[in-house]
């Protein structure tokens, strides 16, 4: 009985246990980020309703036992991605999205991806479609005002030109200060490396200056911004003024897609009501006052080399087409006083540009794709300025097996453009004068040419016939511009933690660029033109033969025009190979370790050549004097020139991680480095780069859950590096840099070669170097609502270059050499909030704040007073980097003529020595000439399908020159500024006035200095204007079509997006007077960014 009583109970334990095992099971499963298809690592996944749960491991996998069979649900959660519950399955396979409103978890570093968690550094992520501003289609200009800590000045906003662009400011002295841009990984390099401050210049070659110019904005997934040494210091050498990762798109397992994206955007053209500018009544009554004072006579215009109105009349007279009487002469002057031309609307096009793009998506568990092509059409804003570009990409993945994959991607870009016809701009250290020969920028002419001009009329310049539109026609630039970049990254898993990679790309660039200058063209007729011994023997083109004491001028261009060929090539290869080992050691202790080196070759060539007499109308058959090359060698200019850039580096880097459980983490970076253009020395030629950072994520502490839902997320930083940069591209004196030469000779036909001493040797020349400090908090409030990112910084910059000025033994007085400091510190504040959420209604806000103040510490520079009061900015010890200056204006005298305290420390008018050096105390700092504070503030408000968004950047804390408009003498061709109806005209307006004196024929003979007078006016604290602005820089409407519609269409999306750019300024200072406070009106090939409509159609299949 007891035997029975004893299997009866056990009978009862067993089916009791087994009721209860069969209760719970094991679920298993992969978490995946929806964004890039990689494995989400630390996601926290709870059953709904218990505390069972686990974490994904670095595989993105998790595994839970015990769960309790009543159980359906489970909860998945990752700090930046939307929460999501998931029925319970038996295996697994959760994609989480992009929470937009949260910084995503994950940061591209172009090297690695680093969990958001474990990341110890200051950056922001841009996503593509956010960042994208339809109508603009050069993406380095996709940035303004939605990065904080990132400027980015319009300074030209010709397609092809880069803007100024700087990450917290800038870093070097002499150098660019221009952020890396790394594509999918790989630099991308310049084909010519353009200074900064020669962004604004508008030379030809800023048309090839942005790097990116050839990369279809729609192929673009995210901008990552690194801007710390902790974020940046991988890249060691490379990093000192900040990184611009750029990753594109990528098919997607399990999604095929074919998509199209169709910009239609008119631009509209400049209007005078927003300009300072006289109509052509008041601009006539000035020339009859011109006219008084003894300029605009018969015997002055018929040599002079700049004629308009009253030049044409006179021709008229002597060509019997206008009778020589009073009447007739006022009846035309008459007629010149009513014209009041429209520039802008002669030059500049109202038309349609389109951007059409196309791509391809689709993809499997053992490859995927992203296949896109598009095409630009430009017809121009302005005549002459058509560009037509296309580019082509492909990324495709392979998982070749389970642990090896192979990622190709190649892209390749054409662009064909046209642009008026320029030469280099020059600055005049003995007047004072800055100046551009044979400028015919549309935009420049337009403000600078009287509206008192028939249009379809021939005026004189340059002592030839001159039409803009004529000359616009047969004095223009070709560029043509084919870049290719191919890379492979092959990625192989020998265990789960090890990942073993190697990354190869070759990229190649063609640039060739063509100056034709017709034989029509005034440029080309001014070469020949001599119609009396007067002008012959004025005429600054013609050839007078040395050699002969009695020759007399003659032309070196007879026949034809000239032709200009500027070819630049550059191609690049990189190697990088690199192992990381990630793993979590018992859900408690993270390690993440990166190393790997890489080895980087540039090779950039550049030939010039010139060719005079090319007959254009000839069948283009040469057709030249030999004078041309005797008048070259005696000038020493070339007529060829030929130019090989080798550059050569090599680097090794680690990089390691550790966080225990993800709340406290430890990261250290080291970069060992060299590269061919520093000295031979070790020391100078190899460089240790790095970096030691930390952080808290205070979210992950237990107290945080009591402080839920008001606080969300909660993330503290700390980092210190030290990174470095290469220096100024033209500093290239690690080695002794000799030149040939032709030495002057009485006569040039005894000549020889010979070679100069162009830069001394200087063996230690080595790299710009940057100590940064950084503190940073994360914040996100209820539930994530309210986010808050708030950065500080210090940085010390030291062994910059800078000019060492010596005896001159050696021959060499001035040196470039590592001995400049400067420091700066700042603070950028990123705010993003959900204001309103609702099924049918949302209202967000993005709001960016930067700060940036940098001072020179150390600079024994002996700067010329032209270079400190020209509106670039100079660099001067004790100021920031880019300072401006001015003469201090001390009121008009008693002629109307504009005073000023010079070197001497006296009252002057003409007495200015633009080329001082040692005395500069009479200058005036006004300021930087870049701002100091500036960002963005977003709004976006959805309604159902429609989308408003409200868009605005600002800047402020920065000075600019206005534009130089005043001169001692002016023509009939020249507009004048409404400034000058205030203008001194009588003895005691000089006590209610500072436009100075439209100077007579008399003055001028008294003082044959007065230039400097004016050009010294243009230069003082009189012409300077606050560079603050408030821009409404965006607004959009989209509507996003009726699913309904769309399933019908066969369809997978569609909308209409309508879009208005660069509307209007909310606030500028009034002394500007229309002047954009971003764009620089240097002439050449530069133009503003234009006020724009654009309307988007996008659709997928």
């Amino acid at each position: 009985m007891r035997k029975l009583k004893l299997f009866m109970l056990l009978s009862f334990l067993f089916m009791s246990m087994g009721y209860v095992f069969a209760q719970t099971r094991t679920i298993e499963g992969v978490v995946i980020s929806a964004e890039d298809n990689e494995p989400v690592i630390g996601a926290s996944v709870i059953v709904k309703g218990t505390t069972v749960g686990a974490s994904t491991d670095i595989d993105g996998k998790f595994t839970i036992p015990n769960v309790p069979s009543s159980a359906k649900t489970i909860q998945v959660a990752y700090i930046g991605m939307k929460n999501k519950e998931v029925p319970i399955k038996a295996h697994m396979k959760i994609i989480m999205e992009v929470d937009t409103q949260v910084l995503e978890e994950v940061v591209v570093t172009g090297m690695t991806k680093v969990d958001k968690r474990l990341f110890t550094g200051a950056s922001v992520q841009v996503g593509g479609d956010k960042a994208k501003m339809d109508g603009l289609p050069d993406p380095s200009r996709a940035l303004e005002g939605k990065a904080a800590g990132v400027s980015v000045q319009n300074v030209s906003g010709t397609f092809g030109t880069a803007p100024k662009i700087r990450v917290r400011g800038a870093t070097s002295i002499y150098g660019n200060s221009k952020p890396l841009w790394v594509v999918d990984g790989v630099v991308m390099e310049d084909v010519v490396e353009v200074d900064a401050d020669a962004l604004s210049s508008g030379d030809a070659t800023t048309l090839i200056s942005s790097a990116i110019a050839g990369l279809n904005a729609d192929d673009i997934e995210s901008f990552q911004v690194l801007k710390d040494g902790s974020a940046t210091s991988i890249y060691g050498a490379r990093a000192m003024a900040g990184v611009i990762v750029i990753t594109t798109k990528k098919g997607r397992a399990g999604v095929s897609r074919i998509s199209y994206t169709g910009e239609f955007t008119t631009r509209m053209r400049p209007n005078y009501n927003d300009f300072n500018i006289m109509n052509s009544q008041d601009q006539m009554a000035v020339y009859q006052e011109m006219q008084q004072k003894g300029w605009l006579n018969l015997a002055e215009i018929a040599t002079a080399s700049e004629s308009g109105v009253y030049g044409k009349m006179y021709q008229l007279v002597n060509e019997g087409q206008l009778l020589n009487t009073p009447q007739s002469r006022n009846q035309y002057l008459r007629g010149a006083e009513y014209q009041n031309t429209n520039w802008f609307k002669e030059l500049f096009d109202v038309n349609v540009m389109q951007n059409h793009a196309v791509s391809m998506s689709s993809g499997n568990e053992r490859s995927s794709y992203y296949a896109s092509i598009s095409a630009l059409l430009d017809p121009g804003w302005t005549k002459q300025s058509k560009v037509n570009r296309y580019t082509a990409n492909l990324n495709a993945s392979f998982n070749i097996l389970d642990n090896l994959t192979l990622n190709v991607i190649t892209n390749g870009s054409y662009r064909k453009q046209k642009a008026p016809g320029t030469l280099s701009q020059d600055v005049d250290a003995v007047s004072g004068e800055v100046k551009r020969d044979f400028d015919i920028n549309p935009y420049s002419y337009a403000l600078n040419s009287s509206r008192a001009l028939n249009p379809n009329e021939y005026y004189v310049r340059n002592y030839a016939p001159f039409n803009i539109k004529h000359e616009l026609e047969n004095n223009y630039l070709d560029l043509n511009i084919s870049d290719l970049k191919f890379q492979m990254d092959l990625r192989y898993k020998p265990i789960r933690e090890l990942e073993l990679a190697a990354l190869g790309a070759i990229q190649y660039q063609a640039t060739s660029q063509e100056h034709n200058i017709t034989d029509f063209s005034n440029q080309a007729v001014a070469y020949r033109t001599m119609p009396t011994t007067t002008i012959r023997d004025r005429n600054p083109f013609l050839y007078t033969d040395p050699d002969n004491p009695y020759a007399i001028p003659i032309t070196v261009l007879p026949q034809g025009g000239i032709y200009k060929r500027t070819d630049y090539r550059m191609r690049t290869n990189d190697l990088r190979l690199s192992a990381s080992y990630n793993t979590v050691i018992k859900d408690t202790h993270i390690i993440n370790a990166y190393a790997g080196s890489e080895i980087n070759r540039i090779d950039r060539d550049q030939t010039w050549f010139r060719g005079w007499g090319l007959q254009y109308s000839m069948g283009e058959i040469p057709f030249y004097a030999y004078e041309v090359f005797k008048k070259g060698k005696e000038e020493g200019s070339d007529y060829y020139g030929l130019k090989h850039t080798k550059d050569r580096s090599v680097a090794f880097f680690t990089n390691l991680t550790y966080s225990y459980k993800g709340k406290y983490t430890l990261n250290g970076t080291f970069r060992y480095e060299g590269t061919n253009k520093l000295g031979k020395a070790t020391s100078a030629r190899w460089l240790p780069t790095w970096n030691v950072a930390a952080a808290w994520n205070a979210h992950e502490e237990k107290f945080f859950e009591n402080l839920t839902p008001t606080f969300s997320h909660l993330a503290l930083k700390a980092s210190y590096s030290l990174t470095a940069d290469r220096g100024p591209a033209w500093v290239t004196n690690s080695h002794a840099v000799i030149n040939s030469t032709t030495p002057w000779r009485p006569l040039s036909s005894v000549s020889e070669s010979g070679l100069e001493i162009y830069s001394l040797e200087n063996s230690d020349l080595t790299y710009e170097k940057k100590h940064e400090f950084n503190i940073g908090l994360d914040l996100g409030l209820l539930d994530n609502r309210i986010n808050f990112v708030f950065d500080w910084y210090k940085r010390n910059n030291y062994d910059l270059i800078g000019i060492v000025n010596t005896q001159g033994l050696g021959g060499e007085i001035s040196k470039y050499g590592n001995v400049a400091e400067m420091k700066s510190r700042g603070a950028e504040l990123t705010l993003s909030t959900k204001n309103i959420v609702t099924p049918d209604f949302s209202w967000t806000t993005d709001f960016t704040y930067s700060h940036v103040k940098n001072e020179i510490t150390n600079l024994k520079n002996r700067s010329r007073a032209i270079d400190m009061v020209a509106g670039a900015g100079y660099a001067k010890e004790g100021y920031p980097v880019r300072s401006l200056f001015s003469y201090r204006f001390e009121g008009l005298n008693d002629e109307g003529l504009p005073t000023f305290i010079n070197e001497k420390d006296e009252l002057t008018t003409t007495d200015i020595n633009f080329q001082e050096r040692d005395n500069l105390d009479h200058l005036v700092y006004e300021g930087s000439v870049d701002p100091t504070d500036h960002g963005g503030l977003g709004n976006t408000f959805t309604y159902k399908n429609f989308k408003l968004n409200l868009f605005i950047t600002y800047s402020w804390g920065n000075k600019v020159r206005l534009d130089p408009i005043f001169r001692s003498s002016y023509n009939d061709l020249n507009a004048m500024s409404k400034e000058f109806k205030n203008r001194w005209v009588v003895p005691g307006d000089e006590n209610h006035t500072n436009i100075p004196v439209i100077a007579s024929r008399r003055q001028l003979k008294n003082d044959s200095y007065l230039n400097r007078a004016y050009n010294a006016y243009n230069y003082s604290t009189a012409r300077v204007a606050k560079g603050d602005f408030i821009r409404m820089k965006e607004i959009s409407l989209t509507y996003d079509f009726n699913k309904d519609l769309i399933s019908r269409l066969k369809l997978s999306n569609l909308s209409l997006k309508l879009q208005a750019t660069n509307l209007f300024l909310i606030y500028a200072d009034k002394k500007l007077n229309g002047q954009d406070p971003e764009f620089f009106n240097t002439g050449g090939v530069a133009t503003p960014i234009p006020k724009q409509f654009t309307l988007t159609l996008r659709l997928g299949l």
